[in-house]
């Protein structure tokens, strides 16, 4: 009679002090180097063991809100509010425009002041771009369109124009499209501030703890990139949509660097201002109290 071989009681108490950590976020090239020490285990941390999951941004969204699904999120700052019970702001992870940020691009010229009686196509109903378009021009009629699609559907003439987010605002002129706005611009120009697009959040049930823990496993993920870049560069080419190494490396620039690691208190300024005129304006219905964590 053949018996089974039983599992060495190191190897079950091992298994069994193993905390697995739920990871969501977009497949997009700065995401994907943010966390390629974690994903490839470059980057461990002894009694965590973290799973991935890409999805993209207006879904994690959403899930976030409705679900509390996942241990670890990608989010839209425009989202926090919505979800702000069950999560608080990791202090790194950060997605932040100096200067630049999303796009309203067009297949012909618009003023500003014409732009604003178009109807644009939207990348989603809770992104930051979204929120800041409301900031620019409250009265702006807008229609959803996935993210990947709005470049396509205004060059075929269903929209006057369409606010561009990830890669597409490094592309967009390719296909013979004109800038109307950059919102990070825009948004300089009336606070001074970074313009904050999207974060990680944490969810609040992990526990203090077990929140830093994870926190500064993000941060080592994010240093690890920057300190080899070359190797993260490569793993996050294969979602780097459109976009030939030149073009990748900037805008993984753009979007992951010193800010990357922390947002500097500019930054987290930024984002409190960015959800309290969210609020002021009536585009966010109630307060928002922004945490941070590590």
């Amino acid at each position: 009679m053949s018996t089974t071989p039983s599992i060495p009681t190191e190897t079950q108490n091992a298994a069994s002090q193993t905390r697995e950590i739920t990871i969501a976020h977009s497949p997009d090239s700065d995401d994907a180097f943010m966390f390629y020490g974690l994903a490839t285990n470059k980057v461990r941390v002894p009694g965590f063991k973290f799973t991935h999951t890409l999805t993209d941004i207006e879904t994690l969204n959403q899930k976030a809100i409705h679900e509390a699904f996942y241990d670890v999120t990608a989010i839209s700052f425009h989202a926090y509010p919505y979800l702000q019970e069950n999560y608080a702001l990791m202090s790194c992870g950060g997605s932040v425009g100096e200067g630049y940020g999303p796009m309203i691009v067009s297949s012909k010229p618009f003023t500003l002041d014409d732009i604003k009686r178009e109807r644009i196509a939207i990348p989603g109903t809770l992104t930051t771009a979204h929120l800041t378009l409301k900031l620019f021009a409250p009265e702006i009629e807008t229609a959803l369109v996935p993210f990947d699609r709005i470049i396509p559907e205004v060059l075929a003439g269903n929209f006057s124009a369409g606010l561009i987010i990830h890669e597409g605002q490094l592309t967009y002129a390719h296909s013979g499209l004109h800038k109307v706005l950059d919102l990070g611009v825009w948004w300089r120009e009336q606070t001074g501030l970074p313009l904050p697009l999207g974060g990680n959040a944490i969810r609040r049930s992990l526990g203090e703890k077990t929140m830093l823990t994870v926190t500064q496993a993000l941060r080592d993920s994010i240093q690890h990139g920057l300190d080899h870049r070359e190797a993260a560069l490569a793993y996050a080419m294969q979602f780097a949509r459109d976009l030939d190494e030149n073009l990748a490396n900037k805008f993984v620039g753009m979007y992951v660097n010193e800010r990357t690691l922390n947002y500097g208190e500019d930054g987290k300024e930024a984002i409190r201002k960015l959800l309290q005129m969210g609020h002021e304006r009536g585009i966010i219905p109630h307060p928002v109290k922004v945490d941070f964590v590590g």
